[in-house]
């Protein structure tokens, strides 16, 4: 720490002062007091230096922490292989069978196409039964589930003429269990044990060159086209070289099954969970409207035909049934200019709107006069309204303030009836059961809340670590989805103490709401993110990345729309496609 590991020279006092007659000390040693002043500097210099060098050193070490944090949080998001992949692996099989199949005799065309009959009625347990005469393990239900997402994604094979001059048929892979079901049923038509080593042999021999980046994988089987013995093989063979490799990174986990001690283990997910009646595929855009400032709230009519988008100020109105509308059909001033409306809020019938946001003052317009009107305002002592929720009746309309308190209001009286008083920082987010006996509230204090409606009191309070942006109850469960600043999306069971913890937006999660099924949900993120979700497990059922952050959403009672606002002064209207 000191010049030389020498600490510093003990202080003398000046020559001819009584300390120093008395101490008998040489006069060489002594320090005159300009002197002494001077080592002080040098040593205060000195430990300023090592000060910094130090600090330098703790930032280096704080900076290299955050990093390895970072990368610890993406190694636990790392997400499945997405449908796009799917459908590219879809893409190379019908390019190589393509190639491949004009080598086969009009033989082999036949039993393709008796093959391709029998895939259209395999299930997926004889498909495992198949793959186990190869002596393979049977899929798991993970890859059981890529496996039929590929079929979906799969287009028929374009083929060329057969050099015999026979027309070859076409490989639709739809139907059951898809490009999987093909290599099953396939797979039942192989002859003998040592032709199937011969052929898993050469297969292998193709995944290996092709993993090593040489490129030559196809190449090989093609050489090989002589030993197979028929067109059974060769589909297999193609399978075996391109689909399992392909299907393996679904371990990767991004959902957690929290228990009531803590435990968190990555959720197996069902068979069923992104197929069947009512779960979406994917969502693709329709409309893009152009809202001129930052969108914080959207909602979409009950006919689907009209979305409400709000911004600083105002709430614009879009007729979305008409194609490629660039213009709003009418605007809503409802704030100061410089304001923001944070939730608006549309009664089923369609003609009343109750918009909150950035002012002390809930304004009610009625929507059915030729011109939109305010018919009514609401004001309380708290000084913005962060989200509205209203009754299943629609009689009562619950603010979310500021303050943290959570006004009731009667909507036919235009009164407070009461508050709900317990948040100890601002009520951030809202929802309501079913049957209208319970409200569940979200706040920055950290803290989940629900309320009896009935006997006005608390009921539950849930702790996090993080505020709370967002949440939905879902309509036809027991489960609870929570948004949260630290990125996590938790769905609670609200009478038993386990959960699931979700991770795969990247930054906070700012709205969230559920399928009127219940099945399904959407969170969207600062990370520019709108997630599809599987209630209440998480699986992925679908992603999109908009350009700026997804600040609001909503989703049509009929399950068919979704629309989204975003920080790019936009909101964005998706179809959902089953």
């Amino acid at each position: 720490m000191f010049p030389q590991n020498r600490p510093p020279a003990p202080l003398q006092p000046p020559p001819g002062s009584s300390a120093s007659a008395a101490s008998g000390t040489p006069q060489s040693l002594k320090l005159t007091y300009p002197e002494t002043l001077d080592r002080i500097k040098e040593e205060f210099q000195f430990l300023q230096t090592q000060y910094h060098s130090l600090k330098l050193e703790c930032e280096k070490l704080a900076t290299e922490k955050t990093e390895i944090q970072r990368h610890y949080v993406m190694v636990r998001q790392i997400k499945p292989l997405r449908v796009h992949s799917k459908t590219e692996i879809a893409k190379r099989l019908n390019v190589i069978c393509a190639q491949l199949i004009p080598f086969l005799s009009q033989e082999h065309q036949q039993q393709v196409v008796q093959a391709m009959e029998r895939a259209k009625q395999v299930t997926m347990g004889e498909l495992n039964a198949s793959i186990g005469v190869r002596g393979l393990p049977p899929l798991p239900h993970t890859q059981q589930l890529q496996a039929q997402h590929l079929s979906q994604h799969a287009q028929g094979l374009p083929m060329g003429p057969h050099p015999s001059g026979l027309p070859h048929p076409g490989l639709a892979l739809g139907g059951g269990s898809g490009l999987l079901a093909l290599s099953g049923a396939l797979g039942a038509q192989l002859a003998a044990k040592d032709e199937r080593a011969h052929l898993e042999a050469a297969a292998a021999a193709a995944a290996a060159e092709h993993h090593r980046g040489t490129g030559t994988g196809r190449d090989h089987l093609i050489k090989r086209l002589p030993s197979l013995s028929s067109a059974a093989d060769l589909i297999l063979s193609i399978m075996n070289f391109f689909l399992v490799p392909s299907i393996r990174p679904l371990s990767s986990a991004y959902s957690f099954h929290v228990s009531a001690d803590g435990q968190m283990q990555p959720v197996p997910f069902p068979p069923d969970a992104l197929l069947g009646p009512g779960i979406p595929r994917h969502a693709r855009q329709i409309h893009t409207l152009n809202h001129g400032e930052v969108v914080c709230a959207v909602t979409i009519s009950t006919s689907t035909r009209h979305v409400y988008t709000g911004g600083k100020g105002c709430v614009k109105v879009w007729d979305i049934s008409q194609p490629g509308s660039k213009s709003p059909m009418a605007q809503l001033d409802c704030l100061n200019r410089d304001n923001y409306i944070r939730s608006c809020k549309l009664l089923p019938d369609g003609r009343t709107l109750i918009v909150g946001g950035e002012a002390s003052t809930l304004s009610i317009w009625d929507l059915a006069t030729p011109t939109p009107r305010i018919k009514a305002e609401l004001t309380s002592s708290a000084p913005a309204c962060y989200a509205l929720a209203i009754s299943p009746d629609n009689k009562v309309c619950f603010s979310c303030c500021s303050d943290g308190n959570i006004v009731v209001w009667d909507l036919h009286n235009q009164t407070l009836v009461r508050q709900f008083q317990g948040h100890t920082d601002g009520a951030s987010c809202i929802d309501i059961s079913n049957d209208g006996t319970k409200l569940w509230t979200g706040g920055l204090d950290n803290t989940v809340r629900c309320w009896d409606l009935r006997e006005g009191r608390q009921l539950q309070q849930h702790d996090f670590t993080s505020q709370i942006f967002s949440l939905g109850y879902c309509p036809t469960g027991e489960w609870l989805a929570v948004g949260m600043e630290s990125s996590n999306v938790e769905v609670l069971h609200v009478s038993k103490p386990d959960k699931y913890q979700l991770h795969l937006h990247e930054s906070c999660v700012l709205s969230l709401k559920f399928a009127y099924c219940g099945k399904w949900f959407v969170s969207t993120g600062k990370d520019n993110l709108l997630n599809a979700w599987r209630t209440p497990y998480g699986s992925s059922i679908f992603q999109s990345k908009e350009s700026s952050s997804v600040l609001s959403c909503d989703i049509s009672p009929d399950d068919q729309f979704i629309v989204t606002g975003s920080g790019d002064k936009k909101a964005t209207v998706y179809e959902v496609i089953y």
